[in-house]
Parts: C-alpha cells; sequence; structure tokens
C-alpha cells in the first residue's frame, strides 16, 4: 500500500507570538517551529498502516526551504521519502494555493491513501484536505478516528468518523482516497537516533511550484486579543440573583444555551 502524508511546519505552540510590520501574519523570522500537531497523528496514522500490510510512506509538504526540518523528522519517525514543492509564497498561502501545490506533485504517482490533518495549528480552517480531495477527484472522509484497510485489494476501506454529540460514524468508500485524520486518533512515537542517521540518507525531491494564480483570499489585518477585565455584581434576593445571573450567562457571556 502506497500513502501519501501532507504535513506542514507551523510556528512552536511555546513561540511567544508577535503580530509583524504588515499586521497581516506573525513576526517568525526569529521563530521556532514545529510540525503542525495534527499532520503528526496523520504521519503515525501512515506508519502504522504500513507496518500492518507493508508499503511505503510519502511525505509531502509546501512551502519555503525551512521547511525541510519537519521533512527531516519524518523521515527519521519512519517515513520512506519525500517530496517539497518549495516556494516562499507557500508559507502564509491559503488552502486553495496549498492544495493546487501538493495536488500538482500528487498526481505524479499513484497513491492508494493521501492522508492530511485535521486542520493546521495556525489558520485552523481545516480545508486543505478537502480542497486538496476536490482537486485530485478522489473520494475524502474528514475527522477520521480509525481506518481499516482489510478491503484495500478489492478497492475500498471502511473509516470511523466522529461526528457531533459523540456519535460516530462507520463507512466504507473506494480508493484511491483522502482522509482527514483527527488528532488522538493513536500515540505518537518520537524520532530514535538510529531514525534519525537513516533520514540523512532518504530520497528528499524538491520541485517548483509554478503555479500564478491568485490566492482565494488575504489576511487584511491581524491582531492580539484586547484584555479586559469587568465584574458585575448581582443584586436582589437569591431567587431574583440567580434568576439574573442565569440571563447574563446565557445573553452575555453565553455560556449557556
Amino acid at each position: 500500500m502506497k500513502i501519501a502524508v501532507c504535513v506542514k511546519q507551523v510556528v512552536a505552540r511555546d513561540w511567544p507570538l508577535r503580530v509583524d510590520e504588515s499586521a497581516t501574519w506573525v513576526r517568525d523570522s526569529d521563530a521556532s517551529f514545529e510540525m503542525n500537531e495534527p499532520d503528526a497523528y496523520a504521519l503515525e496514522e501512515a506508519l502504522r498502516l504500513k507496518e500492518k500490510h507493508g508499503g511505503e510512506v510519502v511525505v509531502c509538504s509546501a512551502g519555503p526551504g525551512r521547511l525541510r526540518q519537519v521533512i527531516r523528522e519524518a523521515l527519521a519517525r519512519g517515513a520512506d521519502r519525500a517530496i517539497h514543492v518549495e516556494d516562499d509564497v507557500l508559507a502564509t498561502a491559503d488552502a486553495s494555493l496549498v492544495a493546487r501545490a501538493l495536488s500538482s506533485s500528487l498526481r505524479k504517482e499513484n497513491f492508494d491513501l493521501v492522508l492530511t490533518g485535521l486542520q493546521s495549528d495556525d489558520q485552523g480552517f481545516g480545508q486543505t484536505g478537502v480542497v486538496l480531495a476536490e482537486q485530485m477527484g478522489l473520494p475524502h472522509a474528514t475527522i477520521v478516528m480509525e481506518v481499516d484497510v482489510d478491503e484495500v485489494e478489492q478497492g475500498r476501506i471502511r473509516v470511523k468518523r466522529e461526528l457531533e454529540a459523540g456519535w460516530f460514524q462507520w463507512m466504507s468508500m473506494a480508493t484511491p482516497a483522502l482522509l482527514t485524520i483527527q488528532s488522538g486518533i493513536n500515540q505518537l512515537r518520537y524520532a530514535t537516533l538510529r531514525g534519525i542517521m537513516a533520514a540523512k540518507k532518504k530520497e528528499v525531491r524538491t520541485e517548483s511550484f509554478n503555479d500564478v494564480s491568485e490566492a482565494s483570499y488575504r489576511i487584511v489585518g491581524l491582531h492580539a486579543p484586547e484584555k479586559s477585565k469587568k465584574t458585575h455584581f448581582v443584586e436582589g434576593t437569591p431567587a431574583e440573583s440567580a434568576a439574573t445571573l442565569v440571563r447574563l450567562l446565557r445573553e452575555e457571556a453565553r455560556a449557556l444555551r
């Protein structure tokens, strides 16, 4: 089974974020970067499927040169090789542009499965996977909690999706297919010293991105949330205070429905 895993690099969660001079992105020139956490779960799921059923895991990433950091990390964890679509514009690109960059490379090979994380830790729109599936003409399933590929030889797989209010859905779908993986689906592994050494010898194919299409949206402004504090004293009898408190929680704090 041949599996592609799309991996994104994001600013580390413990890095103190600051808005840049243009007020359209964070100041990342001196930032620390890491693998997007949902993508790490997608990579782990791909590695487990390979260990159980055999095959190959190929990491595919789109972004600037610094992206090689997470590519090497993915290879050290067990991926077989990598594809890097390199272009600085992809560092802050929207989902449609990133999906076009990824699809241009993924179409060159016949993958049985394409896995992505559910969403990114920076923009968090959860759109890249489904847009990529549309551009590649693949059936897709989102918020996947479990993958059963015992029928992959017959051209089908079964996946378990997370729905609302604690409900789950099992569905059967044809392959090749694209799945967006929910965080927490498995236990992440760490790169071993042996894996780190082996990663240095694994293939990383670099491709250029020649699409001149404009992004479907652009960020016009970015700012940190303003901190404010307000104290509201509720007076009256216990019954009146309770009624007022419930109303405030529902209408102003919106903590109750």
